[in-house]
């Protein structure tokens, strides 16, 4: 008899349904669990599912299965589990890498390859590269797996430098301490856009039995091949190649934030000759239970991840504090002001800076043309195209967000003309080594632009200020809405459609006048819902609200994350340069009727949410 024709298995089946018909479990829940149940390839899993029907635990077994963990912006990203098609577990992790080595069969059309694997400091990240390294060596791909742990641009970069025709990178990036994530990257060392992305998903949903081989069979054989310093070098030599000053008069604590930093950002920069960077002890040694950072959230962005490393810099005169995310691909930075405190820059405010510093640094080397090119995303500051336009190159300012798209458009246009590329979310790149945001060459330029800064008695705040006094005064912020499992797809899906259908026509003092959605490429008018206009780019799930003409321009971004369970807004105020006014008088009022404007926009979504609650 098939196992999954028992009586037992039969009986499980029917008191899920029992609970579907109570509204127990979400009807994705029931369906991916029936899978699990019923499948020959997840029979290992049976007793266990049974037995937790058995137990009743509805409500945790829809957490496990009311969803088939999708591939965002990221790739595969999520809360780790022993089980669930809705979580990171040994098993879709394995489907991850078998719906990969599947479809770049299709793609190839015939077997083999190569294939490239690294991992980052988390728990279970080890485990989880090598059932990616033996699932890929079962596929008859030759296999290059790190060493020990390594950033996820090293791993960009190792594609390249490895003639790989795919790589992988095991880490959920800033996430807490519970989630692992599979990132996937094709032949030219970046995260896998459509139609790549859909295939393999496909390949994903067919998956059933999934191919193994020992692990230590395998590297007696060769069919996986460990790999480190070589790789490590090169990856360094291309990052200090791309140094743009001598300058190195600089004074810095650097924290790794318990990750892999310190093989990839503190290698380049103490390779590039800064002699007076120090780690951060306490947050040195790797943990994936980001033990030494508050509330163990490793994410530089939160200034809270940062404060130990400031608190440290205060005692010992540091000029600035970096810190990077576990997997080295975002840069945090917060600099030493005058009277001696400490104030963390956001991702929009280094972008600006590092454009700024590099678009100078290349005239002075050699022309620039209109080929050239810098690059940034639709919800990053609108300053960084301001300053590419001054500098008269070509500005591609309306990616979707994730790094991929800049990646993209470094290929499609051409790398060699390829001068910046920045995101807000503390991702930034330059050169043609590697096609994913890097800690390490943000950290290097960071570090060259203070330096020269210092050397004429300014910090990284004055230089801002030179920016706003010419382009004038942007200022910008985040707020999100988070959600869980299926009611929480649900919630994010509401307040979406309200701003399509029903868009806010007032917002504290600032009067709404048109939406721009780009999933629908069209410009709406406020009030009214007429189009207006047509959008011709890349279709997604994103949408501007615009305020009406004034002396502080307003908009709003709202988009639901690609690998994180919840909706982003994004902020965005602009005042001309200061003419009668100060910029510090600039600066006190953008940010007052700036924090109105949130806490208003804020509110209409906790309305938008009470009424979807209701029907």
């Amino acid at each position: 008899m098939d196992p999954a024709n028992t009586p037992e298995i039969a009986s499980a089946v029917a008191r899920v349904d029992e609970a579907a018909a109570k509204g127990l479990i979400s009807a994705g829940g029931v369906a991916n669990l029936k899978v699990w149940l019923t499948k020959p390839a997840y029979a290992r899993y049976r007793k266990r599912l049974v037995e937790m029907v058995a137990a009743g635990k509805f409500a945790e077994l829809d957490g496990l299965f009311w969803e088939v963990i999708p591939f965002g912006t990221g790739g595969r990203r999520g809360r780790m589990a022993d089980l669930g098609s809705a979580t990171i577990n040994a098993r879709t992790i394995a489907e991850s890498a078998h719906g990969m080595a599947d479809y770049l069969k299709e793609v190839k059309g015939k077997p083999g390859g190569r294939a490239v694997i690294a991992h980052d400091t988390r728990n279970r990240s080890v485990e989880f590269a090598r059932i990616t390294a033996t699932t890929f060596a079962a596929h008859g791909l030759s296999v290059f797996l790190f060493d020990g742990y390594r950033s996820t641009p090293a791993l960009s970069f190792a594609v390249r430098h490895l003639g790989c025709d795919i790589g992988v990178m095991i880490t959920a990036s800033h996430n807490p301490p519970s989630d692992n994530g599979f990132k996937a990257y094709w032949t030219s060392g970046a995260q896998v856009l459509p139609p790549h992305d859909q295939g393999i998903i496909e390949c994903v949903a067919k998956a059933e039995e999934i191919p193994t081989v020992d692990f230590d069979q395998a590297l007696r054989d060769g069919s996986i091949k460990l790999v480190g310093e070589e790789v490590d070098r090169a990856f360094t030599a291309a990052v200090v190649g791309q140094s743009l000053s001598d300058a190195r008069d600089i004074r810095a604590v650097y924290t790794p934030l318990h990750g892999v930093g310190e093989t990839s950002l503190y290698r380049s920069v103490l390779e590039a000759g800064f002699r007076q960077v120090e780690i951060f002890e306490p947050q040195r040694k790797p943990d994936g239970n980001f033990t030494n950072v508050p509330k163990q959230l490793p994410n530089p962005e939160l200034p809270t991840a940062l404060e130990p490393a400031v608190a440290y810099a205060k005692q010992t005169g540091a000029d600035l504090v970096l810190a990077s995310d576990p997997d080295a691909d975002r840069l945090g930075v917060a600099v030493r002001s005058a009277d001696g405190s400490f104030v963390d820059l956001i991702g929009n405010q280094v972008a600006a800076l590092l454009v700024d510093f590099v678009l100078r640094k290349r005239e002075k080397t050699g022309p620039l043309s209109p080929d050239h090119f810098v690059t940034t995303t639709l919800v990053s500051t609108p300053l960084f195209g301001a300053i590419g336009r001054k500098h008269g190159v070509t500005v591609v300012d309306d990616l979707l967000v994730g790094f991929k798209y800049i990646a993209q458009t470094m290929d499609a246009r051409g790398a060699d003309k390829f001068v910046f590329g920045a995101e807000e979310s503390l991702g930034y790149l330059a050169g043609t080594y590697c096609r994913d945001k890097d800690a390490s060459i943000a950290a290097l330029y960071v570090l060259e632009l203070a330096a020269e800064l210092k050397h004429e008695g300014k910090t990284l705040l004055d230089g801002l200020d030179q920016l706003y006094g010419t382009f004038g005064y942007y200022l910008e912020g985040q707020r999100s809405h988070a959600s869980q499992g299926a009611q929480g797809k649900e919630q994010i899906d509401a307040i979406m459609q309200a701003f399509r259908t029903s868009p806010p026509q007032t917002l504290g003092k600032v009067r709404i006048e048109r939406v721009r959605d780009y999933r629908d490429q069209v410009i709406r008018s406020v009030p009214g819902g007429q189009k207006t206009g047509q959008l011709n780019t890349t279709k997604g799930d994103l949408l501007f609200l615009d305020s009406a003409a004034g002396p502080i321009q307003f908009s709003i971004a709202a988009r639901p994350s690609g690998t994180e369970p919840k909706i982003k807004f994004y902020f965005f105020a602009r005042t001309a340069p200061p003419a009668n006014t100060s910029l510090g008088e600039i600066k006190t009022k953008t940010a007052a009727e700036m924090h109105d404007f949130q806490e208003s926009l804020m509110a209409w979504v906790n309305g938008v949410l009470k009424g979807s609650s209701r029907s």
